[in-house]
């Protein structure tokens, strides 16, 4: 996967999906009531005694520019994706505004942000919260420019937050011309604030440019930002760690970085955490809470672990072998363009009840996820 830029846009600190495809047709090798078989390439089939055991695949692969796989090359070639992240805000039980801005009061949380900006033109809070309101269209009417000239006012009232959103608005060019001179000028100025996302979106910057000084800032940034739990940037110093990029390999360095990202809600570093517990890369062995992890990436909607979650439930690994459950998740990760041979022949013998159990259960789930409900 690519590195991205967070930019504002949702009032929760969290990291986006990303679903990076790998090829369907490596997994776990089978469950077995004695000493672990070897397996083919191509799945859960015996091989001979004197091959290798192969491991369950990462979802991450070395080097950079390989198509939507590893880290890639970041920077600012393309458009600038989906909202993701907005600025941290303050504790709601401290500050009125943001508590009615927290609870869904927006129409409140506009009177009272709104009365604090104009009786104080030293409040950033309220300015950025006002920004964030126009930003999202949440108790007036979606205005990127009415956003923009919010987050500039906090940005002059010394608001870090806002200083952040109007640096990713200039990046995208929404609201205010995009210019990225300009942009990187805000974002220089939030992350030296110790602003955790804009140190992360700075270290995707200097990561672009290719120069190694500009790599070594990249990790210190990003080290900085993992520290104060800013997921994606514990996710990409866990990548760059396990495969030895602008700092030393270290297998237990980047599995530790990779399970605080995945504490912290980062969905590809479930899944990249899980492969790396089923293996025993860089931590002690554990099918059963690779299991886990694999079925809580799955319920999110991650094809990766869906694909994952099958195999080990068809062989019985880490978790009790269910055919049913295997063919339901095998199904929707088929859906999602993550085809496996190997799990379409261990299947085939599935009766026509079960498989209409297993298609019910697809649907069901599918239904949930995009209703947004998720286990």
């Amino acid at each position: 996967m690519k590195l991205r830029p967070l930019i504002a846009g949702t009032i929760v600190l969290c990291a986006g999906a990303v679903q990076a495809q790998t090829p369907p047709g490596n997994g776990a090798p089978p469950a077995d009531s004695g000493p672990a078989q070897a397996v083919s390439p191509q799945g859960l089939l015996p091989l001979s005694g004197a091959q290798q055991q192969q491991e369950l695949p990462s979802t991450v692969s070395p080097g950079a520019g390989s198509s939507n796989q590893g880290l890639g090359q970041p920077g600012f070639g393309g458009t600038v994706g989906e909202p993701t992240i907005i600025p941290t805000l303050p504790d709601p039980d401290a500050d009125y505004a943001y508590g009615a801005y927290q609870r869904g009061l927006y129409l409140t949380a506009l009177r009272e942000a709104t009365r604090r900006a104009q009786s104080d033109r030293t409040d950033g809070a309220a300015m950025t919260l006002l920004g964030e309101l126009n930003s999202q269209g949440l108790g007036v009417r979606q205005d990127f420019t009415k956003a923009a000239d919010w987050y500039r006012l906090g940005d002059g009232a010394g608001d870090r937050n806002a200083t952040f959103a109007l640096a990713m608005m200039t990046f995208a060019g929404r609201g205010v011309p995009k210019d990225n001179d300009a942009a990187l000028v805000l974002l220089k100025r939030a992350a030296a604030e110790g602003h955790g996302p804009a140190m992360y979106n700075l270290a995707v910057v200097l990561m672009g440019t290719g120069k190694p000084e500009d790599l070594t800032q990249a990790i210190d940034l990003l080290r900085k930002a993992a520290e104060i739990e800013v997921p994606d940037a514990q996710y990409a110093l866990a990548v760059l760690t396990k495969e030895g990029r602008g700092v030393e390999k270290n297998p237990t360095e980047a599995a530790r970085w990779m399970a605080r990202a995945a504490a912290n809600d980062n969905l590809s570093a479930q899944v990249e955490y899980a492969i790396m517990l089923f293996n025993g890369d860089g931590v002690t062995a554990d099918e059963t809470r690779a299991a886990r992890l694999f079925a809580l990436a799955a319920g999110r909607g991650n094809a990766i672990a869906q694909n994952r979650l099958a195999r080990i439930l068809a062989a019985g690994r880490g978790m009790p072998k269910n055919l049913v459950e295997a063919a339901a998740w095998h199904m929707m990760a088929s859906q999602q363009g993550l085809a496996d041979p190997w799990l379409d022949d261990a299947l085939k013998e599935l009766t026509p009840a079960d498989r209409s159990r297993a298609e019910a259960l697809a649907r069901r789930r599918t239904a949930d996820l995009a209703a947004n409900l998720q286990p």
